[in-house]
Parts: structure tokens; sequence; C-alpha cells
């Protein structure tokens, strides 16, 4: 399960802008996830309560802003909106289609007191 150390990963950002930036307790963390980032929400949601446990984000809520997907379809040579990896230009039905968004996952805020 790779959740948790994505997890471990947004306890390391949380952490370091604490101390860095000397912020009080971390109420809330937004995380961007796009939709072709293969991260199953509901175990990253788990594994951050776990993670956050003992540190300056206890008790923090995690909430996902979702990244919609998107790729260049190299038949059409157009932008398109693609919900899966692998899925067919919704414009001519190829399957040359690079991803050019949604692969992404970052943390973008945080909310202290």
């Amino acid at each position: 399960m790779h959740e948790m150390s994505l997890a471990e990963g947004i306890r390391s950002i949380v952490d370091d802008a604490v101390s860095s930036q000397q912020l009080g307790r971390v109420r809330s963390v937004v995380v961007e996830i796009g939709e072709l980032s293969a991260v199953e929400v509901d175990a990253l949601a788990f594994c951050f309560e776990a993670v956050m446990k003992g540190g300056p984000a206890e008790g923090a809520r995690m909430e996902v802003v979702r990244v919609p997907g998107s790729g260049w379809c190299m038949q059409c040579a157009q932008t398109v909106v693609v919900s899966r990896l692998y899925d067919p230009c919704p414009q001519c039905g190829s399957y040359q289609v690079q991803p050019t968004g949604g692969t992404e996952m970052r943390v973008r805020e945080l909310e202290v007191d």
C-alpha cells in the first residue's frame, strides 16, 4: 500500500512547515489529488489519520481537491479530458493519448491556529 508512504510524505511536509514557519496546531491539510494519480483516497485518509498522531497535525482533517485528468491525443492533436489511464480519446477513439494533467498529488495548503 503506497498510500502509507504518501501519508508519511505529507507528515514530513507538515512538520517542516510548522518548524520553519513557527506555526501552531494544524487544523486541516488540503491535498490535491489527480484522477490519474493511482491514489486510493480512502486508504490515504486512513493512513493520514494514523501517521499524524503525536505531531502538530494530530486530529487535523484532510481535505481532498480532485484534479481532473487530461491528455494530449497524438492522433487528432487535441487536449482531451480522460478519467482513467489508457482510456481511448473521447474525440477520435485512438489509444495514443499521452497524460498531461491529473497525475499529480501535492499539499496545497495548511489551516493552522
